[in-house]
């Protein structure tokens, strides 16, 4: 149980503050990816360099035109604009492409400077990213609360030791891994001055 006010959030981006129309089944068949396996973790094992490029290249292509249809989840740019005008550190820490984020965050107007994508740091569930958003706001991790929609975002937040939001994910199957808030609709966290630290 964390104790520590929160001074700052960090979110996903792909069905936690945008919709994402991903197919992950088509995308894992078009790179010859075991169903079972991390899209992403395979293609970083491809041997034959030209093999590897025209993978990732058919990933990022995929994201990109998903991205140009990507739209606002329900009450996500309202919860966003809450913790803007309070100034609240904000961050966005991404499997992503760059370009497919940039293109997300740019059509949406989202105010959110701070941004690692894929290929700024170790994919999730490492929590290298997040690491390296603690130490920019000199803050201790546990003051931070990190929001996503999958078992990846809930294992990066305990592996770096932050507060694990979950956004309409039942993690009840993953018993190593802790949720510290879970919630199906961001409209349920409105009323932020009990959640947030005002100093």
């Amino acid at each position: 149980m964390h104790n520590n006010p929160i001074k700052g959030f960090i979110f996903d981006l792909d069905g936690t503050l945008v919709t994402s129309d991903l197919n992950f089944t088509k995308m894992k068949e078009r790179v010859g990816c075991p169903i079972a396996e991390d899209i992403l973790e395979y293609i970083s094992h491809i041997e034959d360099d030209q093999k590897r490029i025209a993978a990732e290249a058919a990933v990022v292509n995929m994201e990109i035109e998903d991205a140009l249809i990507a739209k606002w989840i329900p009450g996500a740019q309202r919860f966003i604009e809450k913790l803007y005008l309070r100034n609240i550190p904000m961050a966005i820490v991404t499997r992503n492409c760059k370009a497919a984020t940039s293109i997300k965050i740019d059509n949406n107007r989202i105010p959110i400077k701070s941004v690692i994508t894929r290929e700024d740091a170790p994919s999730k569930p490492d929590p290298t990213a997040l690491q390296m958003i603690a130490q920019e706001w000199c803050m201790e991790p546990s003051n931070i609360v990190y929001v996503g929609d999958y078992i990846y975002d809930i294992q990066a937040a305990n592996l770096a030791k932050m507060r694990a939001w979950s956004f309409g994910f039942d993690a009840q199957g993953y018993t190593h891994n802790k949720v510290d808030r879970y919630f199906d609709c961001f409209t349920e966290l409105y009323n932020i001055a009990e959640l947030v630290a005002l100093e």
